[in-house]
């Protein structure tokens, strides 16, 4: 029997293109791709709170790298 895809929700999806959005720019701010990854995955609870306060992925990027 076939596996089933798992489906994502459309919040969850669009959480996704916006993480993918905010690694741009902060590879755009000068971090490698694998760094960008890397800060998103180990701070995911906190780049989720700046989703859903309405935080462009610009402005994500741009608190993110300040700190």
């Amino acid at each position: 029997m076939a596996k089933k895809k798992e489906e994502l929700d459309e919040e969850t999806l669009e959480l996704i293109k916006w993480c993918i959005e905010v690694e741009g720019y902060l590879v755009a701010g000068g971090a490698t791709v694998e760094q960008a990854q890397e800060h998103i995955e180990e701070q995911v609870e906190w780049f989720t709170d700046q989703f859903y306060e309405g935080l462009t992925p610009e402005e994500a990027a741009k608190e993110a790298l300040s700190d």
